[in-house]
């Protein structure tokens, strides 16, 4: 899906670089996406991409891990 967040939808944002001299040029303020296993409602375990906004919001249900004995 590329550089967007799959819960809220946070993508790229367009800015300018501004230097001492106040030339601008363009540049782009990424989110900062990370990719994290996400349990569905039908219990399969899928790797999504999600802002730390929404890993932290409690929006992304990680799997539960099995422990062997």
């Amino acid at each position: 899906m590329g550089k967007q967040c799959e819960f809220c939808g946070k993508k790229p944002q367009t800015g300018n670089n501004v230097s001492h001299s106040n030339i601008k040029t363009k540049r782009r303020f990424m989110p900062n996406l990370q990719s994290a296993r996400h349990q569905l409602p039908t219990g399969q375990i899928k790797t999504v991409s999600v802002c730390t906004r929404c890993l932290r919001s409690g929006a992304v249900v990680k799997p539960v891990v099995k422990k062997t004995a």
